[in-house]
């Protein structure tokens, strides 16, 4: 009796639900759902890849380089600038193996203790200019002062974020394991939240039996996601993180079962997961620190997360911590809904592609819409301004749910539209801030510069017919528009702009805006609601 149970291994916190091996009938179907992601353009070409990997040794040598031009530049010795080392390492959707066409890298760049935070934004950009092609560079925006400081860049025809860590260590070789716990010490919790990303990745990618179905269902549940508009962290749905944990989660309970299998299971399970019990990929570890690790039964703030998914690396957190009333009742309604199809699906009587039709928020699913408008009057300046008042979209969105307006779900969209205007007189400027649409540059009309959205993701500077797709794999970051290069629009304005004509280009004021919508479900037989016409 022991010999039938000794050799079972046991993944995540609690035993599998099944060990079955996939019958024929599930391996069609899964042959059937990869044939549908390529036809969904979800994978990248071998070319590209090895695109990425070019870049990836030359950013390589770059940070070495970085490392001993700060090591010159404060006065350290010979041999220790010469074994300071650098290393680059990537996390999220590429380190995953889940990247496509027109997906970010992000990266993380690891230095000594030598080099500070103030180091990487003053000279990481100049060696990296120095030692690339000629216009390799194509944009670089740093941002210093973001909860995870970060440079976004355009290199090559590929997004790339980059963000940077200190350890404190005087050598950082380049085969050096990032998940050892010790190298935490002394960290202040911007490097704490550096490293994270790519340790959780690591930890993610050792706690799933099979990589190859794990890829696979995660590369749908993904698109299925970024289709649905369901897939933003800072907005209050799930992030690419927590999508990922999700399908690792299934992954434990079903060993042995193909992505198809993962993902008929995923959306049957996770619609009916009784929240606010977390998932789990592992037990939460001790560690060395004096950091806070989620616990609610200790900590206020994680009682009232609404569906914690909890990270595997220590120090363990909550990756949904902004999930709202809201935005959970349009995930499990998405959930239920996709849950219907794929039974279809598995039951022969529906095609793949009926999962990963895209979401009707603008078409059908609202009455009422609430926008907020973010504008500024430089490219650079709308950058920071709209990821600031995207951040607060989800505090609005709280707002409303705990005020007494009669609302019954604000259910706000994955991204922001960006536009770009261009008028004569400041009056036009303040019909373009109550949402006109007028003024609005035409398609092919020229416009110094592209706007990004407010995740940074490439959009057609229009962005006005609601094809917004959202993931950088099909795109959402959404670079991602993962989320990344669909437009991010959505908003069914039909009106085409009218011609300015441009005389004297000095006269023209250019107007940056991004906007940002809810849609509102009004509670039965309440008229509390003002509703303007």
């Amino acid at each position: 009796m022991a010999g039938s149970t000794e050799n079972k291994h046991q993944w995540g916190v609690t035993g599998p639900i099944s060990m079955s091996l996939p019958s024929e009938d599930e391996l069609r179907l899964n042959e059937a759902l990869i044939n549908e992601l390529k036809a969904q353009d979800n994978f990248e070409s071998l070319e590209d890849t090895e695109r990425r990997k070019q870049v990836l040794q030359l950013f390589q040598k770059v940070t070495e380089e970085f490392v001993r031009v700060v090591g010159k530049l404060k006065g350290l010795s010979q041999s220790a600038i010469d074994n300071a080392g650098g290393k680059v390492s990537t996390y999220g959707s590429y380190r995953l193996g889940v990247y496509g066409p027109g997906s970010d890298i992000d990266t993380l760049i690891v230095g000594p203790k030598h080099v500070t935070r103030s180091d990487f934004f003053e000279h990481f950009i100049a060696t990296l200019r120095r030692m690339s092609p000629p216009d390799a560079i194509e944009e670089a925006t740093p941002v210093s002062d973001a909860h995870v400081p970060i440079i976004k860049l355009e290199f090559s025809g590929i997004s790339i974020d980059l963000i940077f860590v200190r350890l404190l260590v005087s050598s950082v070789p380049e085969n050096l394991d990032l998940k050892d716990k010790t190298l935490l010490r002394g960290l202040d919790e911007v490097d704490l939240r550096s490293i994270n990303g790519t340790r959780v990745t690591d930890e993610i990618m050792s706690l799933v039996p099979q990589v190859k179905s794990f890829r696979h269902a995660l590369r749908a549940i993904k698109l299925w996601a970024q289709r649905r508009a369901i897939y933003s962290n800072v907005i209050g749905f799930p992030g690419g993180v927590a999508w990922a944990m999700m399908v690792a989660r299934i992954c434990q309970l079903y060993p042995m079962a193909p992505g198809a299998v993962i993902v008929a299971k995923f959306f049957h399970i996770m619609g009916g997961w009784p929240w606010p019990r977390p998932i789990l990929l592992k037990n939460i570890e001790d560690g060395p620190l004096p950091v806070r690790a989620w616990n609610p039964q200790l900590y206020a703030p994680d009682r009232r997360h609404l569906m914690p998914i909890i990270t595997p690396a220590y120090p363990s957190m909550c990756a949904t911590h902004n999930i709202t009333t809201s935005t959970k009742k349009v995930i499990l309604r998405e959930l239920a809904r996709a849950n219907t199809i794929a039974q279809a699906i598995h039951a022969g009587k529906k095609p793949w592609k009926e999962l990963f039709q895209k979401h009707s928020f603008f078409s059908s699913d609202y009455k009422y819409y609430l926008s907020i408008i973010a504008a500024s009057r430089t490219k650079e300046a709308q950058q920071t301004w709209s990821g600031l008042v995207q951040s607060k979209v989800r505090r609005l969105v709280s707002g409303i749910e705990f005020s007494d307006t009669g609302v019954a779900i604000a259910h706000p969209f994955n991204k922001g539209f960006d536009r770009v205007h261009l008028c004569k007189r400041e009056e036009d400027v303040d019909m373009i801030l109550q949402g006109d649409l007028q003024f609005q540059v035409q398609p092919g009309q020229e416009v110094k510069g592209e706007v990004k959205d407010a995740t940074g993701e490439s959009k057609a500077s229009n962005g006005a017919n609601g094809d917004d797709n959202g993931d950088k794999n099909n795109t959402t970051e959404n670079k991602s528009g993962e989320d990344n290069s669909e437009a991010k629009g959505g908003d069914s304005k039909d009106d085409e702009p009218q011609d300015v004509a441009h005389d004297d280009a000095k006269k023209d004021i250019t107007i940056y805006t991004t906007t940002f919508y809810i849609g509102l479900e009004l509670a039965e037989n309440d008229g509390m609601f003002p509703v303007t016409h």
